[in-house]
């Protein structure tokens, strides 16, 4: 049986940055880990790349042969991979056979993994019996839009309906939270947005806000559509809190404590032996996230933590932002 994640997210939300981090991360750490670069439009990843679309088709193909547009052409791309799976899995499973841990980046289209079929059917094939592959979605949102409660609200529904359409374990990331800071200030804790808690607080600050995400005022446009749109945004906050299935894990890729704990949901959520856990050869200052380099990997995967509120919120909170003092969450 062999283990790994699907990486998806918004364009610029830092997938290929993700992958390039994670294999680098498993390097030091001892777990062998291939790459699979499934986006036609990344001509050339900074990660080490096992196998590429582009060995099977290339966007610019679709684009020229059919007359397409960039979209247009990268749905056709990932449709063309679900008719030739054979090619995927001819290389895929040598690497699985391997050992190898293996991640999947995907293209940034979000009709791809929240609407269309064709993904779907990659995903479903590749977790069959036939592949033998445990897959967790990771799900990356750049963490800025939480500085927009509208663009946060739209994060949201993008990532519950992901999850209801591919069927996989999810972990839902918010991406370059070292970078937080800079895009406006947060109406609430850290805390409030990675947990998803009391969202009608938010709809509130939409409706009756007099400013917006960078603390100019609202034209008449976006008053209007404030009004216009307000039970619609109060329904959408009831749906997602109805479900019960959205929330976040913070990540800053060049953050080692903040890597380890997304291995560790991602890990936890396929049942991946050793868990959290690191190679005792993975060299000095690589210790496992448990105590020590002699952890067993015979440990049941359903014992391991990943992180305490304090570790997973506070402490992120207080090392990446600077007026964290004046930041509530709502009772």
């Amino acid at each position: 049986m062999g283990f790994g994640q699907l990486v998806i997210g918004p364009p610029g939300s830092g997938k290929t940055t993700y992958c390039n981090g994670i294999q680098h991360f498993f390097q030091l750490t001892g777990r062998p880990c291939a790459v699979i670069n499934l986006d036609p439009a990344n001509h050339d990843p900074p990660y080490e790349c096992a196998v590429s679309v582009e060995e099977l088709i290339t966007l610019e193909e679709a684009q020229r042969e059919f007359n397409l547009g960039p979209n247009g052409a990268m749905v056709y791309c990932i449709e063309y991979v679900s008719k030739n799976l054979d090619w995927l899995k001819e290389r895929v499973t040598p690497l699985v056979a391997e050992g190898k841990y293996v991640l999947f980046d995907l293209p940034g289209q979000v009709e791809l993994f929240n609407m269309h079929d064709a993904l779907r059917e990659v995903v479903a094939a590749i977790t069959g019996p036939e592949w033998n592959l445990r897959l967790c979605t990771v799900h990356l949102i750049d963490s800025h839009l939480c500085a927009d409660p509208a663009k946060y609200i739209a994060a949201l529904m993008l990532s519950l309906s992901s999850m209801l359409h591919l069927e996989t374990p999810h972990v839902n990331v918010l991406s370059k939270v070292d970078l937080m800071d800079k895009y406006g200030e947060l109406d609430f804790n850290l805390e409030y947005y990675a947990d998803v808690m009391n969202l009608e607080y938010l709809a509130d600050r939409i409706l009756d806000g007099n400013q917006d995400a960078i603390g100019t005022a609202p034209s008449p446009g976006q008053t209007m559509m404030r009004k216009k749109y307000g039970k619609l945004t109060k329904g959408l906050c009831e749906l997602v809190e109805d479900f019960g299935l959205v929330n976040f894990t913070t990540l800053s890729i060049e953050d080692k404590a903040s890597v380890e704990r997304v291995v560790q949901l991602t890990d936890k959520s396929i049942g991946y032996f050793n868990a959290g856990g690191f190679s005792a050869a993975a060299g000095p200052g690589m210790e496992n996230a448990v105590g020590g380099t002699d952890y067993d990997e015979r440990a049941l995967v359903s014992n391991m933590t990943v992180g305490s509120n304090y570790e997973r919120h506070h402490e992120v909170q207080e090392r990446f932002f600077t007026d964290r003092d004046e930041r509530v969450v709502p009772p």
